[in-house]
């Protein structure tokens, strides 16, 4: 994720401060320090960096923590509040008909960009439509047109055409009764006057209400004049981060956001059109200090669930609370989790369960874990009906067989079953629980009882 080394060292630094009621110069200067180092590492802007840290060190400094409060804590609030002061707010963008235009250079993502922002107010009940005016990159229409069917979209484009302009306005004409328009427009290797001058022309055209520059979270110290003279061309309202499931630093972004006085938009998370999120303050941060985001998260649960339902139209969540546990109930289950996303971002969602947890295990350990979930979905798919609905029958010899079909081990296949018979007996537990028994239950399973947490509800092994 995005500055992840900064999440990851400020909670190294602050473990330092456990058990501390107050804090001394020492141990403000050694903060800053780490969020400068990391903040600088993560190429964000000289100025910008001085400034937050300047900022911290003051309140951090001059500041009573109140009463009660440890100094961890104390600190942390500071930090907390001003890295939401650099990002800033969400750009707003009212559920409401209006005409997106998004800029940026060549390989910055603009083209999933735009299917993927189609696809987010498509699913808050808007009607979207993509049209694509880049005549400069080969291929580009064609990787347009699938992205918009694969988020089932409006789509305009004309392969044959040469002048942009003329298929942004005959693309506004011809998708007139969709609600948003998201325009994509052609980028260049470098900021070019050929640039400059075309989208100068397109948004003369469209009219947008909103112009979002796309930026890859691998810029770096680039993207202070990128955003100056994009914002000097047409107007720079909101910013949309990409690529931010890979290994980029993320900081030019923010000096991007910084230097155009705008905002964040969206962040894109991944390849497919649905890895995108509504850029909120609040939960980056949370997340970015290993406090989880608990908005995102239900998101994200919510949509999953509602997506695995409509493909299982007999299936309901709640039966598994009502009757026995079946290893087809167990494949939805891990089946609503994939649509979750990776496994790694939805766990920094969880608070107490990204972060420093996360900073502990091995870098492929999530990894690991969707690996032996796939291995889990491929037995299952090789199993009979019967099986499925029964996994308490299945015997040695359906084993070797379930193994062979699989393409995987016996070992693994009695692993899947170990873990269908912990999650069995994990809802019987909640099987006739009242209100105040649920309560006592989540206390325990959170780790009030010594025991660390809710090993047996999902395939984690």
């Amino acid at each position: 994720m995005v500055l992840d080394n900064l999440g990851s060292s400020l909670r190294s630094t602050m473990d330092t401060l456990r058990g501390k009621s107050r804090l001394d110069e020492e141990d403000v200067q050694e903060i800053v320090k780490e969020i400068q180092r990391s903040l600088l590492q993560a190429d964000v802007e000289v100025g910008l960096v001085m400034d937050l840290s300047s900022n911290i060190e003051e309140r951090a400094l001059n500041e009573e923590p109140p009463g009660g409060t440890s100094a961890r804590d104390h600190i942390l609030k500071i930090v907390y509040e001003e890295m939401i002061e650099v990002v800033g707010e969400s750009t707003e963008l009212p559920l409401e008909s209006q005409t997106i235009m998004l800029s940026g250079l060549q390989g910055s993502g603009k083209t999933t960009t735009a299917a993927k922002i189609a696809w987010w107010f498509s699913k808050k009940g808007l009607r979207p439509a993509v049209i694509q005016t880049d005549t400069f990159r080969p291929g580009s229409y064609q990787q347009a047109k699938q992205m918009a069917e694969n988020a089932e979209v409006q789509f305009y484009g004309d392969p044959d055409a040469e002048d942009p302009v003329k298929i942004a306005r005959d693309g506004l004409e011809a998708t007139e009764d969709a609600d948003v328009h998201i325009v994509d427009t052609a980028g260049r290797h470098a900021l070019e006057t050929e640039l400059i001058d075309e989208i100068e022309e397109i948004e003369e055209t469209v009219d947008p209400d909103r112009n979002l520059l796309v930026l890859d979270a691998a810029i770096g110290q680039g993207a202070k004049e990128q955003a100056r003279e994009f914002d000097d061309a047409i107007g720079v309202d909101g910013v949309t981060i990409t690529k931010l499931d890979g290994t980029a630093k993320g900081g030019g972004a923010l000096t991007a956001v910084n230097e155009t006085d705008s905002s964040i938009a969206f962040l894109g998370t991944g390849e497919t059109v649905q890895d995108i999120e509504r850029f909120e303050p609040d939960g980056f941060i949370s997340r970015l200090l290993g406090m989880g985001d608990l908005k995102q998260l239900s998101e994200r649960v919510e949509r999953a669930m509602q997506e695995t339902g409509e493909e299982e139209e007999d299936w309901e969540p709640e039966d598994m609370l009502q009757g026995s546990f079946t290893l087809k109930d167990m494949q939805r289950q891990m089946d609503a989790m994939s649509k979750m996303g990776p496994l790694d971002q939805v766990m920094d969602m969880i608070p107490g369960m990204g972060g420093g947890m996360m900073d502990q295990l091995p870098d492929d350990a999530m990894d690991v874990t969707q690996d032996r979930m796939r291995n889990f979905e491929v037995i299952m798919d090789s199993m009979t009906d019967e099986e499925l609905e029964e996994p308490r029958s299945i015997g040695a010899q359906q084993v070797q067989r379930i193994a062979r079909g699989s393409g995987t081990d016996e070992e693994t296949v009695q692993e899947l079953l170990q873990q269908h018979k912990m999650m069995d007996q994990t809802l019987n537990q909640f099987q006739g629980m009242g209100d105040g028994d649920m309560q006592r239950m989540m206390k325990k399973m959170q780790g009030g009882d010594g025991g660390g947490g809710m090993g047996g509800m999902g395939p984690f092994g």
